[in-house]
């Protein structure tokens, strides 16, 4: 692969990252109502699940699941599910008052508060992404060049690794406004509407396993 290919794909792997999206909700979710900690291993998560589908492109395990009407059904089903029930929480908790709020806001109980549970919640969340399966199994295998293997699993850790550049970034940023947004009021508005749209696109990915 010469390094103009290389480049192209890092350019587009991260104009991919920087797409609004439920990896974007997420990482905005646990950023605000969690901390950057909680949104690194969030972070951890969700690239693991990106090099999963890497070495299922690689072995051609990707192309077969996502043939598969039923099982790819599935998949979409369980991670519309982990969105929905991740976006309901954190809209419920709008309603709080605001002193419990600021206690899930600065580390409070909360099922994805600790780092093992945020790690799944963004695994389970990139497994169930169907764009990021559509990448795997169209892109990635094109730009190896049908190289097999190994060629595709290293374009995969190269595609997971600038997406959490991205995402450690944007977590940054967001952390830094986080003094403002933690407010009652702003907090209010910003959960309310973080998880609205995770669950509006946890309802979209479940509407289409339905398709």
């Amino acid at each position: 692969m010469t390094s103009g290919v290389l480049l192209n794909f890092v350019a587009i792997t991260w104009l991919l990252a920087m797409l609004p999206g439920i990896g974007q909700a997420l990482m905005l979710r646990q950023t605000l109502a969690n901390g950057p900690r909680v949104a690194v291993a969030t972070i951890f998560g969700t690239v693991t699940g990106l090099v999963i589908w890497s070495a299922a492109a690689g072995a051609g395990l990707a192309a077969a699941l996502l043939a598969d009407p039923a099982v790819y059904r599935g998949l979409l089903l369980a991670g519309g599910g982990v969105l929905i029930v991740i976006g309901l929480r954190t809209a419920l908790s709008a309603m709080r008052h605001p002193a419990e709020l600021s206690a899930v806001s600065s580390g409070g109980p909360d099922i994805e508060a600790s780092g093992p549970s945020a790690y799944l919640a963004g695994l389970a969340t990139n497994l169930g992404n169907p764009k990021a399966g559509a990448f795997a199994v169209s892109l990635l295998p094109a730009f190896a060049g049908g190289g097999g293997f190994l060629p595709t699993l290293g374009l995969g850790i190269l595609w997971a690794t600038v997406t959490a550049c991205w995402y450690l970034l944007f977590a940054f940023l967001v952390s830094r406004g986080r003094a403002f947004m933690t407010r009652p009021g702003a907090q209010r508005g910003l959960s309310g509407i973080s998880g609205l749209v995770l669950v509006a696109i946890g309802f979209c990915v479940c509407a289409g396993a339905g398709a």
